[in-house]
């Protein structure tokens, strides 16, 4: 039997992407809740060996307008507290950190929209998911809040380019990362083609320039293959993590 995997999606335009296919390909069933649309996130992970949050376009503070956010903060607190193998990317990432005891606020230098480098930390570099990482590596970022203050007893594990958080530890099998390694761009093209903001709250913050989305859309085009290569590790790696745990 393949291991499962749990995937929680917050929006229509926010799935798995090329993780779903690398997942896949390295042997994990994934199975998408589709949480916006009211499929029930469940309590617990019983029949499930992973987790996997996804961004969208809601604060981690949102509950109120998206309710499910707060069965998921519980289910990634669980997750973390029996040592499933979980990761949040960019929104799940948030939502973790907050869920743990961190703090998330809205960015002071503003959305971050394009191709931004992965800076590791020591811990990084020697971690078990992100060591697989090159520091310096390139991914997807659109975002407008981050991390400020992460969990006790967490661990940085990158820095981004304007010093904020941008992978941590949680735990022993849970990590958090604030860019996007899942986004191809096709995915990002049509994120700037409909003028979605991901991972931001309905907004006081303006939407990024459309010379700059136009100029981010272009680069990460070009930057397909870098992508897929740097990417697809981390993905294989968290695919092996998830098949090895008790």
């Amino acid at each position: 039997m393949r291991p499962r995997l749990l995937v929680v999606q917050h929006e229509d335009d926010a799935p798995p992407a090329w993780w779903g296919e690398w997942l896949e390909a390295a042997g994990i069933e994934i199975v998408v809740v589709l949480a916006h649309r009211g499929t029930a996130v469940p309590f617990d992970l019983s029949g499930y060996d992973g987790l996997l949050v996804l961004g969208g376009a809601m604060g981690a503070y949102d509950d109120d307008r998206c309710p499910w956010l707060t069965p998921t903060k519980e289910l990634i607190a669980k997750a973390a507290e029996d040592s499933k193998p979980f990761l949040g990317i960019c929104l799940g990432h948030q939502l973790a950190a907050v869920a743990l005891g961190g703090e998330v606020i809205r960015n002071p230098a503003g959305t971050a929209t394009g191709l931004t480098a992965v800076r590791l930390t020591e811990a990084g570099l020697d971690d078990p998911l992100l060591g697989s990482v090159a520091s310096g590596d390139r991914a997807v970022q659109w975002n407008d809040d981050i991390v400020t203050t992460l969990p006790p007893g967490a661990t940085l594990l990158a820095v981004a380019p304007d010093g904020s958080v941008q992978a941590a530890r949680f735990g022993p099998l849970a990590w958090g990362v604030q860019f996007h390694p899942e986004v191809s761009p096709e995915l990002f093209a049509l994120w700037g083609a409909a003028g979605e903001k991901s991972d931001q709250p309905a907004s006081d913050q303006p939407a990024p320039d459309r010379h700059v989305i136009a100029t981010a859309t272009r680069q990460i085009a070009e930057a397909e293959a870098e992508l897929r290569a740097s990417w697809r590790p981390l993905a294989e790696r968290f695919a092996k993590i998830t098949a090895s745990a008790p």
